[in-house]
């Protein structure tokens, strides 16, 4: 079987085609499946896809017209999928259950001491052999008090990282980590965690209930001098609101590895045409703000991990078996 893989990065290209040398046949394409692109996977039974991917009910109508039957999709977020449709359409769909949650947790503190430390200024005023402190003070996080929302493998990691720092740890989610409490994490809504926290980082998925977590009332209830990050999902912030904030001056720092409108932009080279998003435009103009384009989980063990898994779930859905990574069909109920 030959399968058309979408959205594959140059580093990842390799990777893909090693991985699937003996087992199947795959085709890599640089562009991001969409309403445009869907018709390109006519005739292939399986495509592989990528987070930002849209695949509303108009693309997957395309691909099962063309004659696809299996999606694998190279990421843990599924978001981006109508599973409705595509269970109407008799389409199987696949995605990543879990890869090294280290990648995520250790950029997100790559991001958390950047924007503390002021890495990015300084960096572009020494290039320019401008050697001065000044506007680079940053703050020790030791004794100061780390805020994890979701505490689930990735937030587990960040949390370790945390407690080696020496930080008060404040934990929200709807399921407790004995783990985490081990080492000293206190469980407390999420309105107190906001208020008393000086570095509040996310580590949920988007789903309806958690989308705009972090809005504008949310934004207003933390410390003027908190910190900020957000590796996990664009869509748990309001974007707007945070811009807002920040034009009042608040927070010593923002580090953003995911945006709430970052499909069709992430991922590409915007440098030439330039974009219209006038909120994203405006947020990478802060000086206390570090945007990257959701490349935390971009490591080699991570990728590994990932397309590992995507060839297990191909070689399942042509052997006919069924795991914990198929989201469509729906699992059995269980009694």
């Amino acid at each position: 079987m030959e399968i058309l893989a979408f959205g594959v990065q140059s580093d990842e290209r390799p990777l893909l085609e090693r991985a699937f040398a003996g087992h199947h046949d795959i085709r890599c394409v640089d562009v991001f499946l969409n309403e445009d692109t869907a018709p390109i996977a006519a005739g292939y039974e399986a495509v592989s896809t990528s987070v930002n991917a849209s695949l509303n009910h108009r693309v997957l109508q395309t691909l099962a017209a063309g004659g696809t039957q299996f999606i694998a999709q190279r990421s843990t977020g599924f978001n981006n999928i109508d599973l409705q449709v595509a269970e109407r359409l008799g389409l199987t769909v696949a995605r990543v259950s879990y890869y090294s949650p280290y990648s995520v947790a250790e950029f997100a503190w790559t991001l958390a001491m950047a924007v503390n430390r002021r890495i990015v200024r300084a960096a572009g005023r020494t290039r320019d052999f401008d050697f001065r402190l000044d506007g680079l003070l940053g703050r020790d996080l030791h004794g100061r008090t780390a805020g994890v929302l979701g505490t689930g493998k990735i937030g587990e990691a960040f949390t370790r990282i945390a407690h080696g720092f020496g930080m008060r740890l404040l934990g929200w989610d709807v399921a407790e980590n004995p783990a985490l409490e081990e080492l000293g994490m206190e469980y407390v809504d999420k309105e107190r965690l906001l208020a008393e926290s000086d570095l509040i980082s996310l580590h949920v998925p988007l789903l309806p209930a958690t989308e705009h977590l972090i809005g504008a009332a949310q934004l207003k209830s933390m410390k003027d001098d908190a910190i900020l990050v957000n590796s996990s999902r664009g869509g748990l912030i309001d974007t707007e609101a945070l811009v807002g904030e920040l034009r009042l001056g608040r927070f010593a720092g923002v580090g953003l590895d995911v945006y709430e409108a970052e499909a069709g932009l992430f991922f590409l080279d915007k440098s030439i045409q330039g974009i219209e998003d006038d909120t994203l435009a405006r947020l990478v103009t802060f000086p206390n703000v570090v945007v990257t384009s959701h490349q935390a989980y971009y490591t080699v063990d991570a990728v590994g991990e990932i397309i590992a898994t995507t060839l297990q779930n191909v070689l399942d859905y042509t052997e006919g078996r069924r795991s914990e990574n198929v989201l469509v069909p729906a699992p059995p109920a269980t009694s």
